[in-house]
């Protein structure tokens, strides 16, 4: 019987943080969609608020199928902003408009959102 209510636990607490997850990665999808399109630059603000809410909520998804979603998008920025940072000489290389090694990174973050998003709209986890 306890197994059951802890079951139940689990996952009436996954589903209360559904919403929040839903806030964040919208806020990263803003950014991604932003990202690749020219001109629909977001700040990158929203991408740091998403970040905390993600960095400070991901305690309570412990044991349940939505800490996989906060490390999902967790890892996602870091990848995203390391990748970035290591591929920004190639502006000083004269690529003053165009930097491939960006879009290739902005289409992979905008990847990861979406598959994110799926993956909650199905009350799953993530795959890594």
């Amino acid at each position: 019987m306890s197994d059951i209510i802890d079951v139940q636990t689990r996952e009436q607490k996954a589903q209360d943080l559904k919403s929040i997850g839903w806030v964040s990665y919208i806020l990263h999808l803003i950014v991604a969609v932003g990202a690749v399109l020219p001109g629909a630059q977001a700040s990158a603000l929203l991408l740091v608020i998403a970040l905390v809410i993600d960095l400070v909520k991901r305690g309570d998804a412990e044991g349940t199928w939505q800490s996989k979603h906060f490390s999902w998008r967790i890892r996602t920025v870091i990848w995203a902003g390391v990748l970035y940072i290591v591929t920004a000489p190639f502006w000083l290389l004269g690529l003053f408009l165009f930097n491939p090694a960006w879009i290739l990174i902005s289409i992979w973050f905008l990847y990861r959102i979406v598959r994110g998003m799926v993956a909650m709209s199905k009350s799953q986890a993530v795959d890594d």
